[in-house]
């Protein structure tokens, strides 16, 4: 009997997995999905990703400038994605050495993480003090998105007035110098791959679940968008959000929009901690057939939203159903805020473009050399 009960005896537990927390920080202004992919990449390399999000007063001392959202917002995307388990704020731009020691005995944080681009300040590198304690880790950039190229972008296609009325305000003196200096910033190029690492964790709704719709270009993806995702996200068990594509955003707010591709934001959505899945290309209105395929309970607009015209209403046929609802979200921001802060700042923001424009053209320039 007595064997028999070793033999029968289940195995014993696997041992548990040490914590390693992973250290990553930054401005991440207008946090886009490179920063995810950041978040990501850091997240891997451990058992729990911990966020510093520099003040503003610290950046401006750094670069001279202040960033273009406020800390709150800064703070509140980084808290969005769905790669970070904490969130740390007032976090100096430049880390010394006793800041880093108070990170590793204070926080327990065994990794500093960063992006592969070099981050000088004053000639001095940002993350000595994590190097010379051996902590340091680097990852690769996400080649194609940076915040400069995003400010760039809105730069150039900003209106002076109504889009209906106005002509673009240029970075340079022609168009054609425009295109030159936007093509210093590689272009994005997407894989399934990446897609599906974004993807992650993204399920079918169990049976019985209240199923909420919500779509949107989710241009310049903000703070906004996520506090409406999630207020979106708790009047159901299941948020499915609906991404327009570029026709579709273009047809509706004009040449030039959206700023960003349809992958892009994908991607910005898809990493939305709020969000359990994305319907990508979604038509402009919602059908029956949509309601019926995704067994949809109920359908969501932002409250500041645009209004629609009766016979082009997208929401006509959930509102005829009694599904479609308003949400007001915690945030007032919107893109068109974020486009009149860029103009109010154009010259300095301008300057500052051109700076960081050709850094990074020779950052490219250094890692093609470098992989030849």
């Amino acid at each position: 009997l007595r064997a028999l009960s070793v033999e029968t005896a289940p195995p014993p537990p696997p041992p548990l997995r040490k914590e390693v927390v992973v250290w990553m920080d930054g401005a991440f202004d207008m946090m886009h999905f490179g920063h995810a992919n950041a978040f990501r990449q850091g997240r891997a390399l451990g058992t729990k990703l911990v966020v510093g999000v520099n003040s503003s007063s610290s950046i401006a001392e750094a670069k001279g400038g202040a960033p273009v959202m406020d800390d709150a917002e800064r703070a509140a995307m980084v808290r969005a994605c769905k790669f970070v388990d904490a969130v740390v704020e007032d976090v100096p731009y430049v880390m010394d050495e006793a800041y880093v020691r108070g990170l590793l005995e204070r926080r327990g944080v065994d990794l500093v993480v960063h992006g592969d681009d070099p981050c000088i300040v004053d000639g001095r590198d940002v993350y000595e003090a994590a190097k010379s304690l051996g902590r340091y880790r680097s990852i690769p950039r996400t080649e194609g998105v940076s915040t400069t190229d995003l400010v760039g972008r809105m730069l150039l296609l900003a209106k002076r007035s109504a889009p209906a009325q106005g002509e673009p305000v240029l970075l340079s003196k022609t168009v054609e110098d425009d295109a030159r200096l936007l093509k210093k910033s590689r272009a994005f190029l997407s894989t399934s791959r990446m897609t599906r690492n974004f993807a992650r964790g993204a399920r079918a709704p169990a049976a019985g679940a209240t199923v909420v719709y919500a779509c949107g270009a989710f241009d310049l993806f903000h703070a906004g968008h996520a506090a409406f995702l999630e207020e979106a996200r708790r009047l159901g068990d299941y948020l499915l959000v609906g991404v327009h594509g570029d026709s579709v955003v273009s047809r509706r707010r004009g040449d030039g929009f959206p700023v960003m591709n349809l992958q892009e934001r994908v991607l910005s959505v898809l990493a939305c901690r709020h969000v359990d899945d994305v319907l990508v290309d979604a038509p402009w209105a919602v059908s029956e057939a949509m309601l019926a395929s995704f067994n949809i309970q109920v359908v969501v607009r932002g409250a500041g939203g645009p209004a629609a015209t009766d016979a082009d209403d997208p929401f006509r046929v959930p509102r005829a159903r009694g599904l479609f609802k308003l949400v007001t979200s915690s945030s007032s921001l919107n893109s068109a805020k974020i486009a009149d802060r860029i103009q109010a700042r154009r010259g300095q923001l301008l300057a500052r473009y051109h700076d960081k424009a050709q850094k990074e053209a020779d950052y490219y320039r250094d890692k093609d050399a470098k992989t030849a």
